[in-house]
């Protein structure tokens, strides 16, 4: 890997992390409504996955989502709007959280159903083999969605078609608050690709790098009409589930949080570039203060902007005056 693309990597790792810290604030303060789910100490999947994509690429993501959208491109701006309900919001106000659509970055579809996504993921791989695209589609989903009947129909038809499709696990530990070893009966959620006869792969998904490495290949073998690739990615929130979960004293203790704070994604590639003399402290400082500069003014750009009419509501659920 080259410099341009380690400080990329971190810059999209900082910004994702600043963006969901200002939503906890906002969140607490009321000014987000509905529900939030922070991606904070996830974000080294999200920027590791997209970093191998092209813009035309597809995404497609979930509850968890604002980090995937950030990483493969959608500015911060139009995702905060949405979160605020205003009309600029990547879906005009109405979708909230858990929702994002983004045509122009490639981000399809989020969803608030666990595992939902992955039967679309594979009728969009279909479409992409029957049109002899040079696409791919990233699925993104946690260790919960691995036991939907909707995970297994989707990727058991995704590897009889040989579909581009990245099946990209965050395993978490945690669907909620019930743990994986709790709700999986295989050793690995991995083990199950050999079920369906596809590659899979164990990724530290605390490491940008070893996901971007994993993904690159997942990715190349995807675009040669090899299939599709189930990526177990290994991962921790540092927050709760939502919002309304403390994080810890519940289900997890205060140690075990603390423990995989340790490894942070985003200290773990900040010290990797400055050991290598890639950038100085200064110049992390920098691209750290540029980021806090993104995420006011999407701030502000979501203060500023319109809640949606009802016109524009109505239109765009499709309601007719009668229905009203």
């Amino acid at each position: 890997m080259n410099k341009e693309e380690l400080v990329s990597m971190y810059k999209k790792m900082m910004e994702i992390r600043r963006f969901e810290e200002k939503c906890c604030e906002l969140y607490a303060l009321g000014l987000i409504p509905g529900v939030y789910h922070p991606y904070i100490g996830q974000e080294a999947v999200a920027v590791g996955v997209c970093s191998v994509l092209k813009d035309d690429d597809y995404v497609l993501s979930c509850h968890r989502g604002h980090g995937h959208c950030i990483a493969k491109g959608v500015p911060a701006k139009y995702i905060m709007a949405e979160l605020f309900g205003k009309e600029t919001g990547v879906c005009k106000g109405v979708g909230g959280s858990m929702h994002s659509v983004y045509l122009e970055k490639g981000v399809l579809f989020s969803t608030a159903i666990v595992g939902g996504n992955i039967p679309i993921a594979t009728g969009v791989g279909l479409a992409i083999k029957l049109k002899k695209e040079d696409k791919v589609v990233a699925c993104f989903f946690g260790d919960g969605a691995t036991n939907t009947g909707a995970f297994h129909e989707g990727v058991n038809l995704a590897a009889l078609l040989k579909l581009p499709v990245i099946l990209v696990c965050e395993n978490n530990l945690y669907a909620v608050s019930t743990h994986v070893t709790k709700s999986v009966s295989a050793k690995n959620i991995v083990d199950r690709a050999v079920a369906y006869n596809i590659l899979g792969e164990i990724v530290d998904g605390m490491d940008v790098i070893a996901v971007r490495e994993s993904a690159l290949r997942a990715v190349e073998r995807a675009r040669k009409g090899e299939g599709p690739t189930l990526l177990e990615c290994r991962t921790y929130r540092f927050k709760g589930h939502g919002m309304y979960d403390p994080g810890y004293g519940v289900y997890r203790t205060r140690e075990e949080v603390e423990e995989w704070m340790t490894k942070c994604p985003i200290k773990r590639l900040r010290e990797k570039i400055l050991n290598e003399g890639i950038l100085t402290e200064s110049e992390l400082g920098g691209i750290d203060r540029e980021v806090d500069v993104i995420v006011e003014e999407a701030v502000r750009f979501a203060e500023e902007s319109n809640y949606p009419s009802w016109e524009s509501m109505t239109n765009c659920f499709m309601f007719n005056d009668n229905e009203r």
